[in-house]
């Protein structure tokens, strides 16, 4: 198994910084513990490493992940030590190694000197570590003649220093000039066996955001601080007249105007409240002049606030500073990391990527792969999920980062307006989303009647009916049932009982299933184990623990965990005497009865159930004790408090509830959830629809 992976790029801006960030979320699907690696940076700021250990919560110390920075490089030159650099860079290099299972190495920037004298010090570096290379290039605007010279060029000289290229990425190409690319990289020899891929340039990478620019001009912050991630298409410098300058304004326009302008702002700021007008990413007041009191009042009471910056210099030599900022990918840019990702996996087989990197599989399952093995498997055959919680901030935010890497199709319930208002407000890339207000719905009528049809014997009227299918939870919860979308998720502003509710109506339990119940994927930093039930069922009986057991079971199956179910209590085998424990007995020789392909065992306590060294003592001739995968507690008491207590304590990521047993999946989200635990439920309700559907 290969242990360590060497960037190397062509010049300066090729884009390594998305292929970091790709192969990082790669390498994580299939190795534990991957480090990150600079043999030359700076040592008080490194954008790459604060970029790639901030996202992928690496927990290195910064001064582990470079080996020597540009000025202690210049020290060794000026003392005649050049032979000592290399040196050096593999000493701090195996220092990380040691620490990891996989190292990705990203070489120099070319901020200070040639294309051909930055490649053969990361030639040298990367022979001297022992790593392959995937080479990125940068597409030339001179012409496609001029990108293959300068790839040729780069092959020859690693080939020079005895490096091996695995793999050559042309970024920033212009899409029409794929094919023509690949056809002249394939004739020449040296790419033989390689990987070859194309990216073309994605333009919103390439803008800055306005925080990105305040930094960078020092600009003080006056307004809109939360909207600082808003990305600059372009620039306008509003000097001229009224009427003049609304022509210019443009999407994601740049504002570039002396502060004493009031009328500049005004106009700018209503721009974003009209209709008619283009959206704008912020306002850059020059001069060191600010707003007076009644336009600050006024700027005060729009609706729709974009950020407003204020610097000390005059208008235009603050303008060319801004023409000449070239964006990076910042680690809280969120959005931008996103879209990154998002690319690399669109253009590049990643699947065949790895392979080439990668010939063992490690059994140990992270978090972060676990994670990543999610959004992989509801790609695999896409699904539609309905979100009737349309209006919240949170699952628009998710919503966009789900369409976005196509993990999901999505439809939103809500008010039109007032949602596309807030993607506007929000400033996400969310173009022509699936709304639906329910009352307006071309379906409305049908799905009453279809809800009249399944509840009239609780009677239930057709004006009851809608005003029940009224509700975007029931809604959505039809939408499903119909055959209109693969799953639901709710719960980000609704109660549990006001998700599931719908679903107990409509859709109903599976077939041979008496009740819906739940798990948690407790993702720890070795291994992800199942707990159920902690969200549903207060005390189960024997027979509805059994089926809690087996249906916890089959969804671990599903999410590429093999089930090997503990039956908790708190006594172990036959030792132990009560009403509880009896409980969970009877239900253990019910499900092997019931089910006897099913790896089960107990009553077991929890040690005995997951410490290989407890069971031997225990239940030493058990075939589940020490190896328990999906554990099963007795009563919501017991299994609510201890995936808290274990998520707390342990440092556990807690996924979930799981809601199983229904005919169609709908999930709950904690009215606390995170953008990623919406993308993370939402990724599990794909999953469970294609099961459901037979697709996985």
């Amino acid at each position: 198994m290969a242990n360590n992976l060497y960037i190397a790029a062509t010049e300066a801006r090729s884009g390594k910084s998305v292929v970091a960030l790709g192969l990082m979320e790669t390498l994580l699907r299939k190795i534990e513990k991957v480090g990150f690696f600079r043999p030359i940076s700076s040592k008080d700021h490194d954008h790459d490493i604060e970029l790639i250990s901030s996202q992928f919560n690496l927990k290195i110390p910064y001064e582990r992940m470079y080996g020597l920075t540009t000025e202690e490089i210049s020290g060794f030159f000026s003392m005649g030590k050049e032979e000592e650099i290399v040196e050096k860079i593999i000493g701090k290099y195996r220092e990380l190694a040691g620490m990891c299972d996989f190292v990705l190495c990203e070489g120099t920037d070319f901020a200070s000197s040639t294309s051909a004298f930055e490649l053969d010090i990361n030639a040298e570096i990367c022979k001297n570590l022992g790593a392959s290379v995937l080479l990125v290039a940068r597409a030339r605007r001179e012409g496609i003649g001029d990108t293959i010279t300068s790839i040729e060029l780069a092959l020859n000289s690693l080939k020079e220093k005895g490096c091996r290229t695995i793999a050559t990425i042309v970024n920033r190409i212009v899409p029409e000039h794929r094919g023509k690319i690949l056809e002249a990289l394939e004739e020449i020899r040296l790419i033989d066996n390689q990987l070859i891929y194309t990216i073309p340039d994605e333009a919103s990478l390439g803008k800055p955001t306005v925080g990105e620019i305040a930094r960078i001009l020092g600009a003080e912050v006056l307004y809109g601080e939360k909207h600082l991630t808003r990305h600059v298409c372009n620039f306008t410098v509003a000097a001229m007249e009224l009427r003049n300058f609304l022509t210019r304004i443009k999407r994601g326009s740049l504002i570039i105007t002396p502060g004493d302008r009031g009328d500049i702002i005004v106009a700018s700021l209503a721009a974003m409240s009209s209709g008619s007008m283009e959206n704008i990413s912020g306002i850059l007041l020059t001069g060191g002049l600010k707003p007076e009191k009644p336009i600050r009042t006024l700027i005060e009471g729009f609706p729709q606030m974009v950020p407003i910056i204020s610097v000390d210099q005059d208008t235009f030599p603050t303008a060319a500073i801004v023409n000449n900022i070239h964006a990076t990918i910042l680690p809280e840019d969120e959005r931008k990391i996103m879209q990154a990702i998002a690319v690399f996996e669109k253009n590049v087989d990643v699947a065949q990527l790895a392979e080439k990197l990668i010939t063992t599989h490690t059994a140990i399952v992270t978090p972060k792969m676990f994670e990543y093995e999610l959004v992989r498997k509801a790609k695999m055959f896409k699904q539609r999920i309905v979100l009737p919680e349309g209006e919240e901030p949170r699952i628009l935010r998710a919503a966009e980062a789900l369409l976005h890497r196509e993990v999901v199709e999505i439809t939103l319930l809500g008010n039109r307006e007032r949602i596309l208002n807030k993607i506007s407000e929000l400033g996400l890339r969310l173009e022509d989303p699936d709304v639906i207000e329910p009352r307006e719905s071309e379906f409305f009528d049908d799905y009453v009647h279809t809800y009249y049809e399944l509840r009239k014997h609780k009677g239930i009227t057709k004006e009851n009916a809608r005003d029940i299918i009224s509700d975007v939870n029931y809604f959505g919860t039809m939408m499903i049932y119909k055959g209109n979308a693969g799953g639901m998720v709710s719960g980000a502003v609704h109660s549990t009982a006001e998700t599931i509710r719908p679903a107990l109506e409509i859709i109903k339990t599976r077939p041979g299933f008496s009740i819906v119940s739940s798990v948690f994927f407790m993702c720890l930093k070795d291994r992800v184990l199942v707990y159920g039930d902690c969200a549903v069922n207060p005390d189960p009986n024997p027979e509805q623990l059994t089926e809690i057991a087996f249906t916890s079971a089959q969804t671990a199956k599903i999410f590429g965990i093999e089930p090997v179910v503990a039956m908790l209590s708190y006594s172990t085998g036959a030792s132990g005497r009560g009403e509880d424990v009896d409980k969970v007995r009877k239900a253990t020789e019910i499900a092997k009865e019931i089910h006897p392909g099913l790896k089960i065992d107990g009553p077991i306590q929890y040690d005995a159930a997951v410490d290989p060294s407890v069971a031997g003592t225990k239940m030493p001739e058990s075939d589940v004790a020490g190896k328990a995968t999906v554990l099963i507690f007795p009563d919501l008491n017991t299994g609510n408090n201890t995936y808290k207590a274990v998520q707390r304590s342990a440092g556990a990521i807690a996924i979930g509830p799981v809601l199983q047993g229904l005919k169609h999946p709908v999930n709950d989200l904690s009215r606390g959830c995170t953008v990623p635990d919406i993308v993370n439920t939402v990724a599990i309700t794909a999953i469970q629809a294609q099961s459901e559907k037979g697709l996985s």
